[in-house]
């Protein structure tokens, strides 16, 4: 790990140590770039996708988290620092303990920032007894106990607006929950209560088709259109607001589960890397994953305004074209490696089920793993929850995959 006090410069510097930042420096590592820094300020790394989990009751928390100077690929510098600010017309980046970091080439994979003071009172929504979200882990640890201990009362699941990562995430735990009610005898005495922002669960017809068929088992109210206005944290009480005219509605729960609204890091706008059209996200071109004003900056992953949706499972083909990209620019060569828009959201539908909903930015169906797999199954759970963590763990991480 590097002192971030001091100058530095780096054939690559990546900015964000999660999933793209440490998958695609490695990449670049294998492919022979022999100078790579990650700028990355937590000590931590851990696998998000299983926060779901950890909320729904089917894994622990303590086993998706690695310090993070282990999970870097091996001959990546680390400095554990944050970002103050990128001047990208002098190829630099301003740390925020002091400091510069130079270079060659910058990435941008800063994930996105969740934005809990949007909504008036869901910071203390959150730190009441009743509320808990799986989009932190501290949380989902919190919302495995409320789903586990409530036995009658009304359960709400919110799923925040777009820019969102992997926003149909929120529902994952409602699944898992409901399961545990019918097999102990209480859902019946439960009313699960889903708000989406959107005019459907999902908005591909086919998966669309699969949760319904969850949601009618469990008898799951879903209003859709809706949008949380504000929350009274105190007397358990959110005000939303649905349909095209935007009608005022109130729903009291006991127990709420909610994600956050989310935005791009502020320090890619306040460095002139963003466009009104990208919305504070990096701009980037869509394809090449290449800064259309700025020839040695890239983006990729949650912080980079692409046209798919944003979620884990889009880094891995980001990755490999982005890295693709950068050594033939490096070279001297025209960046010819395209992304396709693929991204993929597995579902969990049950305790021991999923759906994996693989689909383009045309939002058209794109399965990879085999032509049914977004149809419900136990094999799907079983990759979600076993095998995925471990690709992760020991390959995706080190660009090996």
């Amino acid at each position: 790990m590097a002192d971030g006090t001091l100058e530095h410069h780096a054939d690559v510097v990546v900015v964000g140590g999660g999933n793209g930042g440490l998958s695609v420096a490695g990449r670049l590592r294998r492919a022979g770039v022999r100078s790579v820094t990650v700028i990355e300020p937590q000590s931590d790394h851990a696998y998000k996708p299983l926060f779901s989990h950890v909320a729904g009751g089917t894994a622990r928390a303590s086993r998706i988290v690695r310090p993070q100077g282990q999970v870097t690929p091996r001959g990546v510098e680390w400095i554990q620092d944050a970002v103050a600010a990128v001047e990208p017309a002098h190829d630099r980046v301003r740390l925020g303990h002091g400091g510069t970091v130079s270079y060659d080439h910058l990435i941008l994979a800063p994930g996105i920032r969740q934005e809990w003071d949007a909504v008036p009172g869901l910071a203390a929504a959150m730190l009441s007894p009743a509320g808990a979200s799986n989009y932190v882990l501290d949380l989902a640890t919190k919302a495995s106990a409320l789903l586990r201990d409530i036995r009658r009362g009304t359960v709400v699941f919110v799923q925040a607006p777009g820019p969102a990562s992997c926003a149909g995430a929120a529902q994952k735990p409602m699944y898992q929950a409901c399961e545990y009610w019918e097999r102990t005898g209480v859902l019946a005495d439960i009313e699960v209560v889903l708000l989406v922002p959107d005019p459907t669960v999902f908005g591909i017809p086919e998966i669309d088709a699969e949760l319904q068929r969850s949601i009618d088992r469990y008898g799951i109210d879903v209003r859709t259109d809706s949008h949380v206005t504000e929350i009274d944290a105190e007397r358990q009480v959110l005000v939303f607001t649905t349909g095209t005219h935007g009608r005022v509605q109130s729903l009291g729960y006991d127990v709420l589960i909610a994600e956050p609204p989310q935005s791009a890091p502020p320090f890619i706008a306040d460095s002139g890397l963003s466009s009104p059209a990208a919305d504070g996200f990096a701009e980037v071109d869509p394809e090449t994953l290449r800064h259309p004003r700025f020839s040695n900056v890239w983006a990729l992953g949650d912080a980079a305004a692409t046209t798919n949706s944003k979620s884990g499972g889009a880094l891995r083909k980001q990755t490999k074209v982005l890295a693709e990209n950068l050594v033939a620019a490096r070279e001297g060569r025209a960046p010819t490696a395209r992304y396709d828009g693929y991204g993929v959201c597995p579902f969990t539908v049950s305790r021991s089920t999923a759906v994996f909903a693989e689909f383009d930015a045309q939002r058209r169906l794109t399965p990879t793993l085999w032509r049914s797999s977004y149809r419900e199954s136990r094999r799907n759970w079983i990759i979600d929850r076993y095998v995925f963590p471990q690709v992760y763990w020991h390959l995706i991480l080190q660009g090996r995959a």
